[in-house]
């Protein structure tokens, strides 16, 4: 496996990549935990919403950044990240592993490879967010495996 930075010419796949992965969350368990109304409020543009982020998580200028794993020339997965180098703080935005590639310690790669660079860039900390849903069981695992420690949080949603 190789990790390498982001180049332009990966935004399509890249953005494809994170339709693929999310879609189950957004269509089998976000969707319908909190019905049709709140998810169209919500996330009702989920798939121009991440075609509009994709290409901004990558702006070195902007302390914002992007590592790609690939295997045999094929992306099978990207991390994205920021750093805040004033307060030390780091956020992993975006992780995403090909379907076909999960379970091969891509996600675990990519993301000490992105605390690797938080750290160069003057990051102590770094923050990873997550679902508390089924879906994201594996993300889950992934981070506590990491020595990342689960904040208790809960977030409700009502229809009005």
């Amino acid at each position: 496996m190789l990790i390498r930075e982001f180049a332009q010419n990966d935004l399509t796949r890249l953005t494809e990549l994170t339709v693929d992965t999310f879609q189950p969350f957004y269509e089998e368990s976000f969707r319908p935990l909190v019905g049709d109304v709140i998810f169209g409020i919500q996330h009702g543009n989920w798939r121009d919403d991440y075609r509009a982020e994709i290409p901004e998580l990558h702006a070195p200028e902007q302390h914002r950044y992007v590592a790609v794993a690939e295997i045999c020339g094929s992306i099978a997965g990207y991390v994205g990240w920021r750093v805040e180098p004033a307060r030390g703080y780091g956020t992993i935005t975006m992780l995403a592993v090909a379907a076909d590639q999960r379970g091969n310690q891509i996600g675990t790669a990519l993301c000490e490879h992105a605390f690797a660079e938080m750290r160069q860039l003057g990051a102590e900390m770094v923050e990873i967010g997550s679902g508390g849903d089924t879906f994201h069981t594996p993300a889950r695992a992934l981070y506590e495996s990491l020595g990342c420690v689960q904040l208790p949080v809960a977030v409700y949603f009502r229809e009005l």
